[in-house]
């Protein structure tokens, strides 16, 4: 029998790791055996265990395909900071970039799903568990770095401590895209990210972007000139003059 390219060998992973993500988010991964992945994906329970370790395994590198991505836009954005006069901007775009990533890509979408809200963190899933904390907390260090970093640029000492402020901003995220996911249809999920990650910010005593604070005069003037119009609108008659009502 012919050895199996690298090519072919790369495109079974992808197979199984496709398949892994439709069965856990239609079963749950719990209910989901590593023969299930391979009967779905076409393969051998062999192929499986080539190819990872067991189901935790598996599960890290599915996860991993859509997260890495966004894991090195983040440590990109916290080295980017320091070169910044506003260290808070690439912290805005990255995060922004991640909600409109989940928002819009079926994959990242489906696999966020089912971190959420199809896995258990049994004995089985431990690695699981582990890699979950570890990216959490280089994105709690990367967040409270920028924070502290945006906070001397500005001259701000911060109502809370930096911990906590680093907390507040990624569980306010990560509960966003928690509830997006259970019904994605009630409230817009960059939008509504990027005006709460905003308020949280001032609320902390940060400045405004300029850019920020130009297009919120703009909408506060459009607003304005919107009351002004409504209102000369009320106060002119509904129809015109005529010979019987003059």
């Amino acid at each position: 029998m012919a050895r199996r390219t690298k090519a072919e060998a790369q495109e079974t992973r992808n197979r199984l790791l496709d398949a892994a993500e439709r069965l856990f988010q239609a079963k749950g991964v719990s209910g989901t055996t590593l023969n299930d992945i391979a009967t779905a994906a076409g393969a051998t329970r062999g192929a499986v265990y080539h190819h990872f370790k067991d189901k935790a395994d598996l599960f890290n590198a599915m996860m991993e395909r859509v997260t890495l991505p966004l894991e090195t836009s983040l440590a990109e954005a916290g080295r980017a900071a320091a070169a910044e006069d506003d260290p808070l901007r690439s912290l805005r775009d990255t995060m922004g970039s991640a909600l409109r990533q989940t928002a819009r890509d079926e994959r990242t979408r489906r696999v966020f799903e089912v971190a959420t809200h199809k896995v258990e963190y049994t004995d089985e899933m431990q690695a699981v568990r582990d890699r979950h904390l570890r990216v959490r907390n280089e994105c709690m260090a990367v967040t409270r770095d920028t924070l502290q970093l945006a906070a001397q640029r500005q001259g701000l000492s911060l109502p809370i401590p930096l911990s906590a402020a680093a907390l507040g901003l990624h569980v306010m995220i990560d509960g966003l895209i928690q509830n997006w996911l259970l019904d994605p249809k009630a409230f817009d999920l960059v939008a509504r990210g990027r005006q709460t990650m905003d308020i949280y910010l001032t609320g902390l005593g940060f400045r405004e972007p300029a850019a920020d604070r130009r297009q919120g005069r703009e909408r506060s003037g459009g607003a304005t000139a919107g009351r002004k119009r409504q209102a000369i609108g009320e106060a002119m008659p509904t129809t015109p003059p005529t010979a019987q009502n003059t």
